[in-house]
């Protein structure tokens, strides 16, 4: 049968994926049912997951993924044409045409790409517990400081914060006629029930081994806006951003615990958009297993309520993993698009994992689904995407599609001459430490400091008096604090977009001193980030 030479492979509201006995194509209006990429190492993965975000960006859609190998950097520059790859585009009818993405690296570690920070209050207890690996005792006593920082008007930033805080509640018995500075503080926390010492100091070492991962570049400010993520180019292009994430592969809890708070953090500020002619925002996730390993119930119900609700605000979620085994069923069910490269049946586990895959696919008769899946060469996948109202298509045999861009790693000459181009360029790349918990506890000690009660804050609590303090007032009472859903008032919103605009804009000196007053008064007084971002209300419903 003759076939139409596809020039640029992708058409109107169509990504093209690869070819077998006909095209397969993603479709864009679809992309937000979100899908699964799996296969053994070394059978195309990457590469798949490289032509998908290539799709995505070409149609204007933005793109954030995590680059565990350093692979898929290749993307930011122009592909080549190797006999192997004109050979694939050959066979497929395809004109091969080299093309590169606007890509932006980002970094938890700094080094590789921009900073990602994010704060202690915006990870939030239960997160951070996960990422801790605390019990339930120990799980409680942290709520127990998030709670007293809340009443204490105490801004929870980065780590030397929340250190800062675990010691104020510790009981202490004062000597006759000795004043505790911070009684107050642990009057709060005793209100809640005991905190030993034995479980904070239990707290403060895993904090330690936190920060000897390298957890204490993450956690400060400034915080990273993730309308940095919903960018295009000049050419209407989606911005691909790019994790660099083969050092933080080192600390698996704290990869999979970051690109979680991440993905609930888009689904806490992103609006209601219903379905729409193409994604907002598409997310992959390499290594999913971790995101899954050794979570509890609970958390498992959450990241299944967030994936299934997320796509309601047009973003799409990717799962990349060896065995679509590593993911729980009720998350499986909800991704649509499915990308199965080869799996080998050498254990009893590799064959409950090919059973697993071929079960997950719409049956073609003409193929014998789990056969097929230990027979796929390099390159071949089985596919079954998302089509006309939303059923998933008969699985299908085919060869993935050669990428535009470069295939594999950029070199650091490479890196540096983007990262210097970025467009976020000087916004992240400084640190600032505004005043927080640490400054206003130690201030409490030295005596300097006035209590919320002499703070007079009337908006229930925190300090932070002068103009700013009273604004902070007046916006709560005018838009609440919604304190009992635990999650950030329409204030609160207003106070930490106005925090982070001001503190990103501040380099060195004397401006860096402005911005950690103005950044203390106003995350004390409006923005005491009550929620902390992460999860949110749900989280907490």
């Amino acid at each position: 049968m003759a076939t139409t030479e596809l020039k640029s492979g992708d058409t109107d509201g169509k990504i093209f994926i690869g070819k077998g006995d006909q095209p397969a194509w993603l479709t864009l209006a679809l992309g937000n049912r979100h899908g699964l990429v799996t296969g053994a190492t070394g059978t195309g993965k990457t590469v798949s997951l490289q032509v998908m975000a290539e799709g995505f960006a070409r149609a204007g859609v933005p793109v954030f993924a995590a680059d565990i190998k350093g692979d898929l950097s290749g993307i930011a520059e122009v592909g080549e044409g190797k006999d192997f790859i004109l050979q694939r585009a050959k066979e497929m009818a395809l004109t091969f045409q080299p093309d590169q993405f606007s890509t932006v690296f980002w970094d938890v570690f700094g080094e590789q790409g921009h900073p990602v920070r994010a704060t202690i209050s915006e990870m939030g207890p239960l997160l951070l517990a996960r990422l801790l690996d605390l019990n339930d005792v120990q799980e409680g006593v942290l709520n127990v400081a998030f709670r007293v920082a809340d009443e204490n008007g105490l801004t929870l930033l980065d780590m030397k914060d929340l250190r800062a805080l675990l010691d104020a509640i510790v009981p202490m018995t004062a000597k006759k006629d000795e004043v505790d500075p911070l009684a107050d503080v642990r009057k709060s926390a005793l209100s809640f029930g005991n905190v030993t010492k034995a479980t904070i100091g239990t707290i403060q070492r895993q904090l330690l081994v936190l920060e000897n991962q390298g957890a204490d570049k993450f956690f400060g400010e400034p915080a990273l806006e993730l309308k940095d993520f919903l960018k295009t180019d000049r050419d209407g292009r989606g911005m691909v951003n790019i994790l660099v994430a083969d050092k933080l592969m080192s600390s698996p809890r704290l990869y999979a615990t970051f690109l979680l708070w991440l993905l609930s953090e888009l689904f806490e500020e992103l609006p209601e958009l219903g379905d729409l002619p193409k994604p907002k925002l598409v997310f992959f996730f390499d290594e999913a297993h971790l995101l899954f390993n050794d979570a509890p119930k609970a958390l498992l119900d959450k990241i299944e309520q967030v994936v299934r609700l997320i796509r309601s605000k047009g973003v799409g979620v990717y799962f990349v993993t060896q065995n679509p085994i590593d993911v729980p069923d009720r998350v499986l069910a909800q991704l649509g698009n499915r990308v199965q490269h080869a799996l080998r049946a050498f254990t009893p586990r590799d064959q409950k994992a090919v059973q697993a895959a071929a079960q997950t696919f719409r049956a073609n008769p003409k193929l014998d689904t789990a056969t097929v899946i230990t027979e796929l060469g390099k390159g071949e996948a089985l596919v079954s995407f998302l089509e006309g109202n939303g059923t998933p298509a008969m699985v299908e045999r085919i060869m993935v599609r050669p990428p535009t861009a470069r295939i594999g790693p950029i070199s650091p000459e490479e890196r540096k001459a983007i990262l210097a181009a970025s467009p976020v360029k000087g916004k992240y790349d400084t640190a600032i430490d505004s005043e927080s918990a640490y400054e206003t506890l130690q201030k409490r000690i030295a005596g300097t400091a006035a209590t919320p009660a002499e703070a007079g804050d009337a908006a229930g609590g925190g300090g932070g008096g002068g103009f700013l303090g009273q604004l902070g007032a007046i916006v709560g009472t005018i838009f609440g604090t919604n304190t009992g859903r635990n999650r950030l008032s329409t204030g609160q919103v207003i106070a930490r977009s106005v925090t982070r605009s001001v503190t990103n804009k501040v380099v060195g000196g004397i401006v860096a001193n402005i911005g950690k007053q103005v950044g203390g008064s106003l995350g004390s007084s409006i923005g005491r980030e009550i929620v902390r971002g992460t999860l949110g209300g749900i989280l907490k419903r």
